[in-house]
């Protein structure tokens, strides 16, 4: 049986016996597969690419919406970020510090400094026709993070392929409050 048709039946077994486009899974699915058909990056499909939150009126209130640290404008939601398991964390960078890996332990900050996103709206002008580049804020071009096709590596240690690395500390969490219409930012 051919290898990619048993990474499928898995990829079908984990998602309930459903295509569930909205799957954490599936969105990584299909960006591993779209990286192999495309290598030019010319002519991505547009369904690729998740909706710009500004396009939509209304963000429902179970999602957090990010925005961007500097003007503010609405970046992706929380239904856009592709989770992945944690990696070794300092120790994975060990080959390339000059201090005894022993003395990197967890010193209890968060491990994951950033978030990798599925590519949404805003980012195609900045992905199509190149391997690697910056992310920068559609209005007002500030830095946000970097991506690449062919993956980069997280804080954690994990490597991720393709990654669309958006860091923690360029934007904010807006999150619904469940009575009014009142939001909060989280810094």
């Amino acid at each position: 049986v051919n290898p990619g048709f048993q990474e499928q039946l898995k990829l079908y077994e984990a998602m309930g016996c459903a295509v569930d486009s909205s799957s954490v899974l599936y969105k990584r699915y299909r960006l591993q597969i779209l990286t192999e058909r495309y290598p030019e990056l010319q002519d991505v499909p547009g369904e690729v690419f998740a909706v710009d939150p500004t396009n939509i009126c209304q963000t429902p209130n179970t999602e957090v919406l990010y925005r961007c640290r500097k003007c503010r404008r609405a970046l992706f939601r929380s239904s856009s970020i592709l989770s992945h398991m944690e990696g070794s964390g300092p120790t994975a960078f060990a080959h390339k510090r000059i201090m005894d890996s022993a003395q990197l332990c967890s010193d209890g900050r968060e491990k994951c400094t950033s978030y990798f996103t599925e590519p949404v709206q805003w980012m195609e002008p900045a992905l199509l026709g190149v391997m690697e580049g910056q992310l920068l804020c559609p209005k007002c071009t500030s830095k946000l993070g970097s991506f690449s096709w062919r993956g980069e590596q997280c804080s954690c240690g994990r490597w991720v392929t393709p990654a669309f690395q958006i860091h923690k500390s360029r934007v904010d969490e807006v999150r619904t409050l469940p009575v009014g219409s009142f939001q909060t930012a989280k810094t």
